[in-house]
Formats: C-alpha cells, structure tokens, sequence
C-alpha cells in the first residue's frame, strides 16, 4: 500500500532490566531532570544532528528536544482494574465528531492559543492533531504521540500529506511518552485513557515534561474501563496518586466528560514506592 493508499485508508481503519547500580542512577537522574524542568524549556528549533531514544525517530524530534530518562515500569504498581484494548486508530468517524464540534469544544475549553505546546497522547490518524496544528500556530508545536506502529505510520503520512510543519510525531511506550523534557503546556488524552497499561508510570515520567503549572486534559466516557471509559471518581483517583491536582470538571453531553489537572513539579510529584499506599488509602478500585 502506498502513501496516498494509507493515508486514505484512515476513514476505513478501526481506531532489562539493567542492573541495580544504574537504576539508582536512572532514578536519580529522573528525579534532577525533574527538578530541572523550568530550566529546560524549549525556545525553538535549533539546527543540527538528533539522536533517536528508544522508539523516536530522529527526525521527529526538535534537536532541543531531548526526552528525559523515563523510570522503569517495575517501579511502580499496576493499576487495580481492567485495561481496555487498544482497538482502532480513531474514537467515531470524523464527520460526526465535526459536526457535534468536539475538537472546537474541547480545545475553547482548554484555552488552547498560538505559540502552545500541545502533546496529543495516543494521537491515534491524528484527529486532534490536525485541529491542534493551526490552533496553536507556526509558534506553537503539537507532539502526535502513540505506540501503535500502524497508527504512527497514518500519522507521518497524514502530517506530510497535509503539510503541518508544527506537528511532531512521537512513538512512545506503554509506560512513557517519551516527550521532551520541561517542554508540554498541555498533554491530552482523548478517548484513550482507559487503554493505557501502566498509567501511574506513564503519568509520572509525563511529569518531568510537563512545564511549569502544565496542565492535563482527560475526555472519557463515565463507566468501567472495560466498556471504553472511566469512572470519573477512578480517574482523579489515579491521578491524584501520582501527585497531579484535579482543578475542575467539564460536562461534556452523554455520559462524558472532560477533566482538567494540574501537572506536580518535583517536590508534590509521588515516588514510585508511595503510589500504592496511597491507592490503598484513597480506595482506588475498578468500579464507580
């Protein structure tokens, strides 16, 4: 299948260990690069050589742009409820959510302007990106993240056939996103928070790329996990584990909703050891 083939192939397609000593070290260095964020915001694209980290293509990062050292899944604990699949690349077909104006809705909402950094978590054929790209400008940059390979490929062809010079596409894992470091106005999650394997990993190594007083938005429909959703009571739960800091709710028609976080810096962020005793403490659990 060729370029123009996938790409409109999209309106058919369902949606080492290492050794103790440098763990030590890799938390150690999480914990600096987290303490450092304020100072590594990027200010543009500078020119010159990227080395790819794990999954990310060289090409797709800024060369400023350098992920942060992720903390390992082990680390942290699993989360106490089912985990949906991951099963198509896209929420509904895309005329429909234009015609009941999500993206326009969500993105009022959020306060999404020129000159942002917006980071697109499991961007899926890129929905939300391609609404992001002029939204936030020429100035701005949007991070199309996700781990599938097929619905990064639709991304990368979908952004060069549509020419969006301002959209990144980023593979990352199921425990991080690999996004550059002190760097994220805001992260969104679309749809897609239920499907995320090690969210209290992902959410912390989220942090260190996250700028000050960054923010997280959350689109879910209000029941279990196991139905594509997430009880709202859960979902501030989880969060709030990891030190994030709920700071409103929006009704979004149906059973839906859009919750907004603050992301923690490194003193209110929660180490990996403490998450589950406060998951105990808090009642986390799989139902409403």
């Amino acid at each position: 299948m060729n370029k123009r083939e996938r790409v409109a192939a999209r309106n058919g397609q369902e949606r080492a260990d290492v050794p103790e000593a440098r763990e030590r070290v890799g938390v150690a260095r999480h914990w600096l690069l987290l303490a450092l964020a304020p100072l590594l915001v990027s200010v543009g694209c500078r020119g010159g050589a990227e080395t790819s980290r794990g999954g990310v293509a060289a090409a797709d990062l800024p060369p400023d742009s350098a992920p942060p050292t992720a903390l390992r899944p082990e680390l942290f604990p699993a989360p106490a409820r089912a985990v949906a699949p991951i099963v198509s690349p896209r929420w509904q077909a895309e005329d429909s959510r234009d015609d009941a104006g999500e993206a326009e809705r969500v993105m009022r909402a959020l306060g999404v302007q020129a000159g942002m950094r917006v980071a697109d978590i499991g961007a899926g054929d890129g929905y939300y990106a391609v609404r992001l790209s002029p939204r936030v400008g020429p100035g701005g940059r949007v991070y199309a993240e996700d781990i599938t390979p097929r619905y990064l490929d639709l991304l990368r062809d979908r952004i060069e056939e549509e020419r969006l010079a301002n959209v990144v596409v980023v593979e990352g894992t199921p425990h991080d996103p690999r996004l550059p470091a002190g760097t994220i106005d805001l992260a969104i999650f679309i749809h897609m928070y239920h499907e995320i394997e090690q969210p209290f990993a992902l959410l912390h190594n989220l942090a260190a790329s996250m700028r000050p007083r960054g923010r997280i938005a959350v689109y879910e429909p209000d029941v279990d996990t196991q139905y594509h959703g997430t009880p709202r009571r859960l979902l501030r739960c989880e969060l709030e584990a990891v030190g994030y800091r709920q700071s409103r709710v929006l009704e979004m028609g149906g059973n839906e909703y859009l919750a907004i976080f603050t992301a923690p810096d490194a003193a209110a962020l929660v180490p990996p050891d403490s998450i589950a005793g406060r998951l105990a403490r808090d009642g986390c659990g799989g139902g409403s």
